[in-house]
């Protein structure tokens, strides 16, 4: 079997995309300016100031409403607060590692489906040349044994 490698001074063609877009190519690249981008980063950052205030609000009512002799119920009160706004974040890290983890064990069984694959295809390889050995030992054989055809021999 040969190889056909390129040549050292080959021009080689050089992707089009680069970065995670050769590794994840059924990612839609985004379609936003970075204008578009920041105005969105800004209004999502002004959306999580809102949530906090309201909380914050909605935790000072409830406090002055009850007067707290400890400071551990707004402890508590806090902690709900940061699980609440760190929640979907959470979740959507959790789906990302359950997407890799079936990522790499398709990797797993692929590899392990090319490697059968190639040890077929050497055995296949090894019987096609032991083959070849036997057919031209006897094309050897043949040819340098007397001609006993029927013809006299000269």
């Amino acid at each position: 079997m040969t190889a056909n490698r390129p040549e050292r001074g080959a021009d080689r063609t050089v992707p089009d995309k680069t970065g995670p877009e050769v590794y994840a190519p059924n990612r839609k690249p985004s379609e936003r300016t970075e204008s578009e981008q920041a105005a969105a980063v800004t209004a999502f950052e002004g959306e999580i100031r809102e949530f906090v205030r309201r909380d914050v609000a909605f935790l000072r009512r409830q406090r002055n409403d009850v007067e707290q002799p400890t400071s551990e119920p707004v402890t508590d009160n806090l902690n709900a607060l940061i699980r609440r706004v760190s929640g979907a974040s959470m979740d959507e890290i959790d789906r990302v590692i359950l997407e890799l983890q079936g990522v790499r064990e398709m990797l797993r069984s692929e590899g392990e489906r090319v490697s059968r694959e190639i040890a077929g295809y050497a055995s296949l390889s090894h019987a096609a040349m032991t083959a070849m050995k036997v057919i031209g030992d006897s094309l050897t054989q043949w040819k340098s044994a007397p001609n006993n055809y029927g013809r006299p021999a000269e």
